[in-house]
């Protein structure tokens, strides 16, 4: 999961008009304000949430997901199916099948996951009406851009409070990256904010559950409706529904627990897109646990440990990743996901921890099960780890005849644009990803595609390659 932003804001007056503020800067955002780095690190991560939406797309969530739904025939590519459905039913099965192994990418100021709200509503959209790589790009990073500096005016509260940021907040990214598509004027674009600020929803307490990422598809949908209703002239509050009384500012944080000119004043200084970057996940699990997983893989890699040499494992993470990754019992292979204990152990036994970790309730192997209750983790504090450090993790052995083995880590590699993850892993995770539902040759075509993704005439030249047979 997740991640939060570098410091608490404090709260100034609200400012007056900020989804026209925002709607202007979105509209106005162009290609050529696309830096080379904005540029990379946009197909970085759409190549990442392509590839985890393709092996998400088999699983329980987004398969029930669809069955229920029914989706209506239409232009838009069901993600690892030969379905095509109306975008608004493609962006919420995608958009789920997107997080639902939760193996997507993050940002530090967002507090959550940037990309999945916004692609799966962009391509759907994309495969109805037709656009250039270079459009495509432009409205991703304008859309990512918003939601991540309105996440600047609510963090930490908003965060800590309960709500599932890459959800409440995803939604307004998703409308103004569908609003930038689209080509809506700044009125339109304002309009479709407010109309998004409707569709906030989500809160951690369906953590470790199919809801989680049902988030995110929801998201996605009422994202690419909102934008969709304003170009039609639907009406919203575009004056103050950020800053009304009754506004999300604070009816979502409350009186004191945000700052309203923060994001605005922010904005695309640096782009969030570069600084801090994309946080691209090298396990398929929540984020707050990759820390401790970098520190056992460490210890695993070090020295071979059999299981019953260990007296007890002892581990280190933040205390805002603790409340929810504190799981030493897990019940189901989502809720394993958010288990420290579980992918600890899991990291000390095999030295890894893949997509195949999380299947056929592997968390209740004998081995791994009997480790597990001898991991104890605890909130570190400012003696362990720096103060401002929230993303750190360490992990102790005390093995049985008395030797101590502890591996610390500062930040989890690929966590930001300054620790970035190798491209030859980048690519090994796509393609290990894609392979699940597509064949050798889609796989390699997809590549070569996103390669050359902004000079892409029609994105539906890569769209038609990530359909398969369920």
């Amino acid at each position: 999961m997740s991640s939060e932003p570098h410091s608490q804001p404090q709260p100034h007056e609200p400012a007056s008009g900020l989804a026209r503020a925002f709607g202007q800067r979105v509209a106005a955002f162009q290609f050529s304000d696309v830096t080379p780095a904005a540029l990379r690190w946009a197909k970085v991560g759409i190549l990442d949430t392509v590839g985890v939406t393709l092996a998400g797309a088999r699983e329980p969530a987004a398969l029930m997901l669809a069955q229920v739904v029914g989706p209506a025939a239409g232009a838009s590519v069901v993600f690892g199916s030969r379905l095509r459905a109306s975008p608004f039913d493609a962006a919420l099965i995608n958009g789920t099948a997107a997080h639902a192994l939760d193996f997507d990418d993050c940002n530090n100021t967002f507090g959550g996951h940037p990309s999945v709200p916004i692609l799966p509503a962009l391509f759907a959209l994309a495969d109805e009406m037709g656009a250039t790589g270079a459009d495509f790009i432009t409205a991703y990073v304008a859309g990512f851009e918003l939601e991540c500096k309105l996440a600047l005016s609510v963090h930490f509260h908003h965060y800590s409070k309960g709500w599932h940021p890459t959800a409440t907040l995803g939604v307004f990214g998703a409308a103004a990256a569908c609003a930038r598509l689209l080509r809506l004027t700044a009125e339109q674009t304002a309009t479709a904010l407010a109309l998004a600020a409707a569709g906030s929803a989500g809160i951690k307490a369906n953590f470790g559950t199919m809801t989680k990422p049902m988030h995110v598809g929801r998201c996605a949908r009422e994202g690419l409706l909102a934008a969709r209703l304003a170009q039609a002239g639907f009406t919203a509050n575009k004056d103050s529904v950020f800053e009304h009384e009754h506004g999300f500012f604070e009816v979502y944080n409350g009186a004191g627990n945000y700052d309203a000119a923060r994001g605005i004043q922010a904005w695309a200084d640096p782009l969030d897109i570069v600084t801090p970057g994309i946080a691209i996940k090298q396990y398929p699990c929540c984020g707050s646990t990759h820390p401790a997983i970098d520190a056992a893989i460490a210890l695993a890699q070090a020295e071979r440990i059999e299981p019953d040499q260990v007296e007890r494992v002892d581990v280190w993470i933040h205390p805002r990743r603790l409340q929810h990754t504190n799981r030493p019992a897990p019940q189901s292979d989502l809720d394993a996901k958010f288990s420290v204990q579980y992918v600890v152990a899991r990291a000390l036994l095999d030295g890894r921890v893949t997509l195949e970790h999380f299947e056929q309730q592997r968390f209740r192997e004998l081995p791994v099960a009997a480790l597990m209750q001898r991991v104890h983790a605890v909130g570190y504090d400012a003696d362990r780890f720096a103060p401002d450090n929230h993303f750190a993790g360490e992990v102790r052995l005390l093995l049985r005849d008395g030797r101590v083995r502890a591996a610390k880590v500062e930040q989890p590699l690929g966590r930001t644009s300054d620790n970035p993850l190798p491209d030859d892993r980048l690519q090994a995770k796509f393609e290990a990803c894609a392979s699940r539902v597509l064949g050798n040759d889609a796989v390699r075509a997809s590549v070569a595609t996103f390669k050359r993704f902004e000079t892409l005439a029609d994105v539906r030249e890569l769209t038609r390659h990530l359909a398969a047979d369920l």
